[in-house]
């Protein structure tokens, strides 16, 4: 009997993948609308400001990453920031004046950048390639990976994209 012995040739390449998904930040990420808190919902007043924040129970974000944004069209004066921020602080973990999907880049990015990358070290690494990604994630995942990496590829371990090779 003639046997044939398959090789799986993705396995034997000794590519190892990086899965940026890995580092996705588990925190739950809520938007925190200052509309709520304007004077007549367009202007900051000072007095009604300090009354209307002084009136919320800023517990709910505790261990939350806070996106702050502004629905409308006003100008919020720094002061105002640094006094949502002074009631935020002992609850969140993250608070950033910015829509929850730039908070979740920002962290995305965070994890990646204090992240171990060590056992990539001369390795031939692919970056696992996905379309829901944004693409500063691979901009930077290349950035971190360069100095340490034999060979940067990007897409599937069995057809990558080689980005270069030493």
């Amino acid at each position: 009997m003639n046997q044939k012995i398959f090789i799986n040739k993705a396995e034997a390449s000794g590519i190892i993948a990086l899965d940026l998904l890995n580092y996705k930040p588990t925190t739950e990420i809520v938007e925190l609308d200052i509309k709520d808190h304007l004077f007549m919902g367009m202007i900051v007043k000072e007095k009604e400001f300090k009354e209307s924040i002084a009136a919320v129970d800023f517990s709910v974000y505790n261990e939350k990453a806070v996106a702050i944004v502004c629905s409308v069209d006003a100008i919020i004066p720094p002061w105002a920031l640094m006094m949502l921020m002074e009631k935020l602080a002992p609850y969140v973990v993250y608070a950033d004046l910015n829509n929850a999907e730039t908070v979740l880049i920002d962290l995305w990015k965070r994890r990646l950048m204090y992240a171990d990358l060590k056992c990539f070290k001369d390795q031939k690494v692919v970056v696992r390639a996905r379309a829901d990604h944004d693409p500063a994630l691979y901009l930077l995942a290349a950035g971190l990976l360069k100095p340490l990496v034999k060979s940067l590829m990007y897409g599937e371990i069995g057809l990558p994209k080689v980005i270069f090779k030493s």
